[in-house]
């Protein structure tokens, strides 16, 4: 990923690359001793998933002057870190358009152990209108959840919009079935570690479109998300989000601010999750795997 995007144009520039992740950050090596059942243990060298801090800041200009302003803290896997602080803030109903974005760059010195720089400044347009009081969480969100530090149960919506049409598009239920195992395919991190979460869109023949992985499964939705967007192909409502693990709260509100009807998750969903994907129109789909899958709400988009 280029160090700085400088405009839309630049922006959308290798976004939509699927599965793009920089190897040399995502994992690294580690000496470890394995033990087994009857005693016996062998030293070997194993390759785990990084997990470091991204600090997200956002520029702005107020009352005539340029302010800088950290709105998030995350535990994420490096690569991809400009569509995930797009993402994010598209998530969180504080950017629209691609073009409210001028442009999206590291700073600050790079660790001198890794060579990673974890602050990330997102300059916004003049223009842009920023509404902070969107970003009442917590500074600091976990890789594990995105959605612990909201200051209030309804702050949770975020603007989201109803999926304005409860038969569009219909698939087949065969595509859902397809789906498992063209993510896994792609998984080119966790096939390395066994660490990582993963999201994936793909059209309604189930062809793969983009996926990411993150050790937090917010995370790795929110650069799918963030890369479509500052492609200026959001909202996605004609596409299908499958996610490696269980369907939270939080992905569905994810998905819904970016218009997607179909959520499919490897996993189980959570009792909010089905409650917010129904609430707004949304098919949620769970246990996709060994040939089967649950369907909890929105049924009338699968044949």
């Amino acid at each position: 990923m280029p160090e700085a995007y400088h405009g839309v144009n630049s922006c959308i520039r290798d976004c939509v690359r699927i599965g793009y992740v920089k190897p040399a950050t995502a994992y690294s090596r580690t000496a470890v001793r394995r033990i087994a059942a009857d005693t016996s243990s062998e030293s070997f060298h194993d390759t785990i998933a990084v997990e470091e801090p991204l600090e997200i800041r956002v520029g702005y200009r107020a009352n005539g002057k340029r302010i800088s302003k950290a709105v998030s803290i995350t535990m994420r896997t490096p690569g991809d870190d400009p569509e995930l602080a797009a993402g994010f803030l598209f998530t969180e109903g504080i950017l629209g358009r691609p073009v409210q974005v001028e442009s999206i760059r590291h700073c600050g010195s790079p660790s001198p152990d890794k060579g990673i720089r974890n602050t990330l400044v997102v300059e916004l347009a003049d223009d842009v209108n920023l509404d902070l009081k969107r970003l009442e969480r917590h500074f600091y969100t976990s890789s594990s959840c995105g959605v612990c530090g909201k200051s209030s149960i309804e702050a949770l919506h975020t603007g989201a919009k109803k999926i304005p049409d409860n038969n569009y598009p219909k698939i087949g239920s065969e595509v859902i079935h397809r789906l498992p195992d063209a993510l896994s395919a792609s998984q080119n991190v966790f096939r390395q570690t066994g660490g990582l979460h993963a999201s994936a869109l793909f059209d309604t023949s189930g062809k793969l479109e983009i996926v990411r992985e993150d050790v937090g499964r917010h995370n790795a939705l929110d650069k799918v998300i963030g890369a479509k967007f500052l492609a200026g192909e959001a909202p996605l409502s004609d596409k299908i989000l499958l996610v490696s693990g269980r369907a939270s709260f939080e992905l569905v509100q994810k998905a819904l601010m970016a218009g997607i009807p179909i959520l499919a998750a490897v996993g189980a969903p959570s009792s909010l999750a089905v409650e917010l994907a129904s609430e707004f129109g949304m098919t949620l789909a769970g246990f996709v795997r060994d040939g089967r899958f649950n369907i909890y709400c929105g049924g009338e988009r699968i044949v």
